[in-house]
């Protein structure tokens, strides 16, 4: 059965909503950031800060290759799970997933922010944040193979 191009876009519009409402609430967290600036943050010590932003800062880099390595098993996952779920509610896990570690990038921001750091602190980890989500982006080719996997298991 091969599916339309219709019908492949319809599959992937609730990954896409996924995606956007991630995205949403990084622009959600920094606009709360801003209008409650005094009301959230406090002064924690400069050189307790100094070292968690550090040690964010690299969680944040190593997330990259690790979130490559998990989208890649999840969609692994998905051709060969002998599960009788479609593949679209396959895909769509996979992406909450994705898009909850890249949000969590955005989180460290929130947390910096919260225990005194700048702005500048808040929009890099967001920063970061948001070109997770655009580099694991739901993609067509992913859901795809997918969809040929579960599709050659049938037969």
């Amino acid at each position: 059965m091969t599916r339309s191009e219709q019908e492949i876009q319809a599959d992937l519009l609730g990954a896409g909503i996924i995606r956007a409402v991630a995205l949403m609430s990084l622009v959600a967290m920094v606009a709360v950031c801003h209008i409650y600036a005094e009301q959230i943050q406090f002064v924690y010590e400069l050189q307790d800060r100094v070292v968690l932003r550090t040690i964010l800062y690299v969680v944040a880099i190593f997330s990259f290759p690790l979130m490559k390595f998990v989208r890649h098993v999840l969609v692994r996952l998905n051709q060969t799970s002998k599960a009788h779920k479609s593949a679209k509610s396959r895909y769509l896990f996979t992406i909450f997933i994705s898009m909850l570690l890249c949000e969590s990038i955005g989180l460290y921001g929130l947390l910096m922010y919260v225990l005194g750091d700048s702005f500048n602190t808040l929009y890099i980890f967001v920063g970061l944040s948001a070109l997770a989500m655009f580099l694991y982006q739901p993609k067509k080719e992913e859901y795809l193979s997918i969809v040929q996997a579960l599709e050659s298991v049938d037969q």
